[in-house]
């Protein structure tokens, strides 16, 4: 018997078998969930996600569809789409996160223009507004919603500049949607994993991410990088009965590196 046993939720994120979506589903999948999946509808990225559900997650034949979380339409569609075919959903999760690659690199923060500040806070923290809005009404009998953060929201990490400030406000966004859902017509829980640097699509575009890798494993209090699994297991956690007095939180997953102060 799974902890996550007759929950079904959408999946956000998952562009192979090293991001972080990937290991949440992962986890949540051996614990007895129904995972339905969104892809980025770029390129060849249907393809790419299909063929890891299939051969790594066991999945034949996977619910997947297009979703440009961008995009109020797009949003709107997926969320249609659930509600006509199942209904009602238990969780989401709220893995993506986007800024413009030439501007992570140190000593590019300052340079920064508008429309790139304002493309990562959009599409790595609004975003996680805009699927609450639209995945509340499918949760008529309370539900979950999860999103990953990294320490840079936290704490100056060169090199990681933009998406810091975005990652900080997708924290607090966590904080603001737990306090306005949690009441008990809603029952709706928000939280956020905090984990550590990880070699993602995404993360590998972020200058330095090697040492920043490196830096966790010298300086952590477990002497080394937490791994996909661990924050998959933190994502069952914050998604079943087991945290049901859980809300607003930021839990960090990145083997004791946040509580140094130095």
């Amino acid at each position: 018997m799974g902890l996550m046993d007759g929950k079904r939720g959408i999946v956000f994120g998952v562009a192979n078998d090293r991001s972080y979506a990937y290991y949440c589903a992962k986890q949540l999948i051996e614990q007895g969930a129904e995972c339905l999946f969104a892809f980025l509808p770029i390129g060849k990225m249907e393809q790419r996600v299909r063929k890891t559900i299939q051969k790594n997650l066991g999945i034949e034949e996977p619910w997947l569809e297009p979703c440009d979380a961008n995009s109020d339409e797009s949003l709107d569609a997926i969320f249609a789409k659930v509600k006509e075919e199942f209904g009602t959903i238990d969780f989401i999760v709220h893995s993506i996160a986007f800024a413009d690659k030439d501007y992570l690199k140190f000593d590019m923060f300052h340079k920064t223009p508008r429309g790139v500040f304002t493309a990562a806070m959009d599409t790595s923290a609004y975003t996680l507004l805009a699927m609450a809005q639209r995945g509340m009404e499918l949760m008529p009998n309370g539900g979950a919603i999860i999103n990953l953060s990294y320490y840079g929201g936290e704490r100056v990490a060169p090199g990681y500049n933009v998406m810091g400030v975005a990652k900080a406000c997708l924290e607090h966004t966590t904080r603001y949607l737990a306090y306005e859902l949690g009441d008990k017509e809603r029952n709706i829980r928000v939280n956020c994993i905090s984990a550590g640097p990880f070699k993602t699509l995404a993360g590998a575009g972020v200058g330095g991410m090697d040492e920043m890798i490196a830096h966790q494993v010298r300086r952590s209090s477990m002497k080394r990088a937490n791994t996909g699994e661990e924050v998959g297991d933190t994502a069952v956690y914050l998604l079943s009965n087991l945290s049901s007095g859980v809300t607003g939180e930021t839990i960090h997953v990145d083997c004791g590196f946040s509580i140094l102060g130095i």
